[in-house]
């Protein structure tokens, strides 16, 4: 959410007891479970971290042919071009998305339907939206932030009364997913101006 709705700025919910410590929902989130051996996953994994896996797999292989990002022939080895490079030119690529490009489109899709939920929903709007919250969570694409969310959700029921509430409810999930990333929590206050109605400056207006 850039420098000013970071991710859902909230009051993060705890885990509950029975989940694993703060050591494995840091790995869990960033992709990087100690002992995993499956095939990587993109959408569970950064693309730095996913193309240096997957690409050292096929070096391994002796796959040499494969080693590219794309046609043009940019590979990903460790004589290739710097990491900022290689996302630079991965942004003008019609790619799959990563871990982090998933959960920046998915809160920017989930903030941007709360501020146009209904002010005074009705009671079938207010079951509609929760029933889609619990489903979103459990088909994410990202399986352990999928697990992590349903737990959160469980514990902190989606809030679907109104625009209002809904909305404050899911900046405050995505604060706590902030808060176990490490990242900076944004103003609550302001979501309005993050997600409907611009920022008072007007810089949104041109």
């Amino acid at each position: 959410m850039g420098n000013k709705l970071v991710g859902m700025t909230l009051l993060a919910q705890p885990l509950a007891t029975a989940g694993p410590d703060m050591t494995q929902i840091q790995g869990m989130m960033t992709g990087k479970e100690e002992g995993d051996k499956k095939k990587p996953c993109r959408a569970c994994t950064d693309f730095k971290s996913w193309a240096r896996t997957n690409f050292q797999k096929k070096r391994d292989g002796g796959d040499s042919e494969n080693e590219k990002v794309n046609d043009s022939g940019g590979g990903v080895n460790e004589d290739n071009d710097s990491d900022e490079s290689i996302l630079a030119q991965r942004a003008h690529l019609q790619c799959p998305l990563d871990k982090d490009e998933l959960g920046g489109a998915t809160w920017s899709f989930l903030h941007t339907m709360a501020a146009y939920f209904p002010d005074d929903a009705t009671k079938t709007q207010q079951k509609e939206m929760s029933a889609f919250m619990k489903i979103f969570a459990k088909y994410y694409p990202c399986e352990h932030c999928a697990k992590d969310f349903q737990v959160s959700i469980k514990e902190s029921p989606p809030e679907t009364v109104g625009r209002e509430a809904f909305s404050l409810w899911l900046c405050k999930m995505h604060n706590e997913v902030n808060r176990k990333l490490g990242k900076p929590e944004f103003d609550c206050r302001r979501v309005d101006e993050r997600w409907k109605d611009g920022w008072e400056d007007g810089t949104c207006d041109f």
